[in-house]
């Protein structure tokens, strides 16, 4: 049987005192907390241990002694560690001695409760206390979390041996509260025995942190009674706040800002790694929200942005009225039935025609426009760039008419043409059980059809091409406000502070350890090293990305191109929660 011996590498220059620790019977290992120095008095440091107990509900005692090799003569030291071993009583006593010849060696020995040396195999293990201390050990086995509720990854879920070593550690951080600058009866050695690690500035701004929350927490719930209240929430207006980006990433940060400022204190992992990772977020969007806004009230880009908009429109403009132009001949040398290809011609004609006289009305107010807009950049970059998709949005709904008008045309079409197909087969769709029965129809039926179909299929070229064009000129728009939404995404979604974590403290976020040899000397006992494999960038994103309002599209690819092929309108903006017919 081999003892498994975690020993703190702070404590390997402690004087000669006893060591605290915790006993796992289970996987026949002893941790090593702490070394108690003397002089002391045992009744004290069973006060104190039982103390430990009551307060983190962990088994400390007294697992043996640990003798340095300055500690004075031999045999009244080995009379000394016999009479602690009567004194606290334990199943197996530990004795550690600091080899003189060279100090990073360590004999060991094992007495059972009579008294009797027990032969065991020893493996020493060094680690690193305030690592194992700050670190949190994550198992590999571990489900992905999609939401707040499933992200919490607890020690109990950890199929690997080191989560009791890892959480025995965390759990006695009042242990480690005591150092060398307290007066107290019992001096101890731990990884904060020179001073505890703290921040002045850290302190004074948990001092400040809680007015300051309570303050923003008054301002978001005020912000969000407004908004919920009867006057926003008509139809007409819950209908457009819930199509505009704008809107709806106010709103998700209005949410997160309410999980921020709230004043209850994070009782889990998960919920600390959200509410820092939510609070990283929001300050990285509002500092490049504010270097945006530096960069574009610079040199008047305001302006130079909005003398540039209107001759832009017009261009898209007359583009659009030549590629009509174009679709109204002979387009690639195809025959199109001309007065339906002039009929939809001037009928999209006069819609740019409207939309050139909207944009020239309101181009004395775009300067303006873009001005207050890009105010809002100090909310976050998010909302800039939510506000620039609805500016695309606004600014190309004339080519969003045409796809609709095309689509809605096309897709009669290709209805009508598969009902009078079914029509020349003696069937029919029955509504009631969504299914194809068969049916008999009489003469002036089959001939009504003949003419119809027909009709439809000679009209069916010219309708698909203008669909084609106006279709992918939507898909670029839709493509752009894409990539703009992807970005937005990107910011909301990014544990921030996780990725600072695993570049500035890699320890933190542990997914396990790994061991080198760090001294191997014959009779002695064998000497490893732990170290902590810190959790890659990749697995990072995976456990604590933050849920978005986004939605991944949920069909394939080739779905989307059988809606394509039958002309269905395709919405971006369009929520996985909401029911379609």
């Amino acid at each position: 049987m081999v003892v498994k011996l975690f020993f703190p590498s702070c404590c390997s220059e402690a004087d000669s005192g006893l060591l605290i620790g915790r006993w796992i019977e289970e996987q026949n290992a002893a941790v090593i907390l702490a070394v108690i120095h003397y002089p002391f008095i045992p009744g004290q440091v069973k006060q104190y241990l039982n103390e430990i107990h009551d307060a983190t509900k962990v088994d400390v005692c007294v697992l043996g002694s640990w003798n340095k090799h300055n500690s004075g003569p031999k045999e009244d030291l080995s009379q000394f560690l016999e009479d602690l071993s009567s004194i606290f009583p334990h199943d197996l006593w530990l004795q550690l001695k600091q080899e003189k010849q060279n100090q990073s060696v360590f004999s060991c020995q094992l007495v059972e409760k009579d008294g009797k040396d027990k032969i065991e195999k020893v493996i020493l293990i060094h680690y690193d206390q305030r690592k194992v201390m700050l670190s949190k050990l994550h198992g590999l086995d571990s489900k992905t979390p999609q939401d707040i509720g499933n992200t919490e990854m607890d020690s109990k879920n950890i199929t690997s041996d080191f989560a009791t070593i890892f959480d025995t550690v965390s759990q006695c951080e009042i242990l480690f509260m005591i150092d060398q600058y307290d007066d107290t009866p019992i001096k101890f050695t731990h990884w904060q025995t020179e001073g505890r690690e703290a921040s002045i500035i850290v302190e004074l701004v948990k001092q400040a942190s809680v007015p300051i929350c309570m303050a923003l927490s008054f301002f978001v719930t005020l912000v969000s009674y407004i908004s919920l209240s009867v006057l926003l929430n008509v139809w007409p207006l819950r209908f457009l706040w819930s199509k505009l980006s704008t809107c709806v990433q106010v709103a998700h940060r209005l949410e997160h800002l309410q999980m921020i400022t709230s004043t209850t204190k994070a009782q889990t992992h998960s919920e600390f790694m959200r509410k820092a990772n939510l609070f990283v977020s929001f300050l990285i969007d509002v500092a490049l929200g504010i270097l945006l806004i530096s960069w574009l009230y610079q040199k008047n880009r305001i302006g130079q942005l909005a003398g540039a908009l209107v001759p832009f429109a017009d261009y898209i403009a007359k583009e659009l009225q030549n590629l009509l132009e174009w679709l109204m001949g002979a387009p690639a040398g195809l025959k199109m039935n001309k007065a339906l290809d002039q009929v939809l011609g001037r009928f999209f004609l006069y819609h740019i025609h409207l939309w050139i006289s909207y944009i020239h009305l309101m181009s004395p107010f775009i300067e303006m426009i873009l001005w207050y807009a890009g105010l809002s950049a100090c909310l976050g970059l998010t909302i800039a760039l939510s506000i620039v998709s609805d500016i695309i949005a606004l600014l190309t709904f004339h080519i969003y008419c045409f796809y609709v008008y095309g689509a809605r045309l096309y897709c009669f079409k290709i209805y009508g043409l598969s009902s009078l197909w079914r029509l020349f087969r003696g069937k029919k769709w029955n509504v009631l059980r969504q299914r194809v029965d068969s049916c008999s129809y009489d003469l002036d039926q089959l001939f009504i059809g003949t003419l119809l179909f027909t009709i439809l299929l000679f009209l069916l070229p010219t309708t698909a091409l203008y669909y084609l064009v106006f279709t992918l000129l939507r898909l670029v728009v839709v493509i752009v406000q894409g990539l703009i939404h992807l970005f937005v995404d990107l910011i909301n979604s990014l544990p921030f502070y996780a990725l600072g974590l695993r570049l500035c403290r890699p320890y933190v976020l542990a997914v396990g350890v790994k061991f080198d040899v760090f001294q191997k000397v014959s009779d002695k006992p064998l000497h490893l090293l732990m170290q902590i494999n810190p959790l890659t960038y990749g697995m990072i994103i995976q456990h604590y990305r933050l849920a978005t309002y986004s939605c991944y599209p949920k069909d394939s690819w080739a779905a989307l191109c059988k809606k394509l092929f039958i002309g269905e309108l395709i919405y971006p903006w369009r929520h996985k929660t909401e029911k379609q017919d």
